[in-house]
């Protein structure tokens, strides 16, 4: 079921090229290196930059079929409204688009508990829980307040995270440059099956890369998307990889794994560590600035996924409402924020991140499904096109990935795909008895 879009449900045309590649960069350089670095270590020893490596060539597969879907059908909804085109089946569209709105909350609420964690905790030791609570509140006024505002915030933190990565990088080469780094820690596995670690860390780093896809939802809201959104979305991806893969393998040179392994705020002590003379608490504010930003962008992405879902008839009528004066979907970011709220008191970062990679990978393996599908539904406007052997290889990439998830993860997010099985049955049987 499609809808043209009224007057009263039309989002407002204001990202630029930089405003989109600056979204994009902004959420792949989230929590995911700042907070998991050391968890990532954890599981394969110093050569972090493998797991990094490989995570960024999966991303990049899938990123290209987003950048084909994107541009053929530039509709707010993302993922699902490329299920309904391809399937035509109303329970997968509802189904993808639900496990893309569930791993986006997930990860927000992650995202508070790591804002919320020991980089705060540098400056103030005040109970996690309310902390990363108050934090979603927050983060849900500026989303409301309209989308321009809230990526102007974007560009600003955006850059602040970029640049301490950039510190990250300058602080591990001039600890080389004085001699003390150890490069054989670079290749260093802590295991007698390497190629298995490796693998079974890319699972983790692949959270460091998810949030590209969160671009999708913003499709009706970029100036000229079919030029635009491919340009920025490549971009932002190769830089991040970049600076992921500089900031890995600079940590591993200053750090002995043992340490790293044990950290919770990993890149704070290999400043701490080199010698550079960075305060310590300067770096945990840049690396808080990284994680509300991060999460910014995820509820951008929420709340106009479920605004679009909403349009599409996959949910209730009333999350496709915008706000009159601020042009946002406002009812859509309440829902979204409470339910990021109630996941902040479940789990770790950790647990909550491998639930998010574990749902987004049932997500981008319908989306290179899709790609394959709808190649042969041609349209009239020029778009981007990838070779068809780039989406199946994206979606082997899933499959391989989806493979060393562990029992807890899968129990949980089937527990939420059925809270969302729940969800549809509930709005099919509503306007089943408002239609009589």
């Amino acid at each position: 079921m499609t809808t043209t879009a009224s007057p009263t449900h039309a989002l407002r045309r204001v990202i630029t090229t930089p405003l989109l590649l600056l979204f994009i960069l902004g959420d792949v350089l989230g929590a995911g290196v700042y907070a998991l670095a050391g968890t990532i270590a954890a599981r394969v020893g110093g050569a972090i930059w493998a797991p990094l490596l490989i995570a960024l060539f999966f991303a990049l597969l899938t990123a290209a079929s987003y950048a084909e879907l994107v541009t053929k059908y530039p509709r707010a909804g993302g993922a699902a409204v490329f299920a309904e085109r391809a399937f035509g089946k109303p329970l997968v569209s509802f189904l993808v688009g639900f496990s893309m709105l569930a791993a986006g909350v997930t990860s927000a609420a992650g995202l508070a508990k790591a804002f919320a964690g020991d980089y705060l905790g540098a400056f103030v030791q005040w109970p996690a829980g309310w902390v990363a609570a108050a934090f979603l509140v927050v983060v849900g006024l500026l989303n409301a307040r309209g989308i321009r505002e809230s990526l102007s915030v974007n560009l600003v933190m955006t850059l602040v995270e970029l640049s301490g990565l950039v510190l990250v990088v300058i602080a591990a080469a001039w600890y080389t440059a004085s001699g003390q780094a150890e490069p054989a820690r670079l290749f260093e596995v802590d295991t007698n099956a390497p190629a298995a670690a490796i693998l079974g860390a890319s699972l983790l780093a692949f959270y460091s890369f998810v949030g590209f896809e969160t671009s999708a939802n913003l499709a009706e809201e970029v100036q000229d998307v079919r030029r635009v959104y491919p340009r920025a979305l490549f971009s932002a991806l190769l830089i991040a990889g970049a600076m992921y893969l500089l900031v890995g393998a600079g940590a591993a040179l200053v750090l002995p794994v043992d340490e790293l392994k044990g950290s919770t705020a990993p890149l704070m002590e290999v400043i701490a560590a080199s010698g550079l003379g960075i305060p310590a608490r300067w770096f945990a504010v840049i690396a808080l600035i990284a994680v509300a930003n991060g999460a910014l962008l995820t509820m951008i992405m929420a709340s106009r996924l479920t605004y679009g879902m909403a349009r599409e008839g996959l949910l209730p009528s009333i999350l496709g409402r915008v706000l009159t004066n601020r042009r946002t979907p406002g009812w859509a970011i309440l829902a979204t924020t409470l339910i990021a709220i109630a996941l902040t008191f479940t789990s770790t970062l950790e647990t909550l991140a491998e639930t998010v990679v574990l749902l987004l990978l049932f997500v981008f393996l319908s989306t290179n499904v899709a790609v394959l599908v709808l190649k042969r539904d041609k349209v009239t406007t020029d778009h981007f096109r990838v070779h068809w052997a780039f989406p199946v290889l994206a979606a082997l990439s899933c499959l391989l990935l989806l493979a060393q998830q562990g029992a807890g993860t899968w129990l949980r997010a089937g527990l939420m795909l059925l809270l969302g099985l729940a969800l549809y049955g509930i709005n099919r049987w509503g306007r089943a008895r408002t239609a009589r």
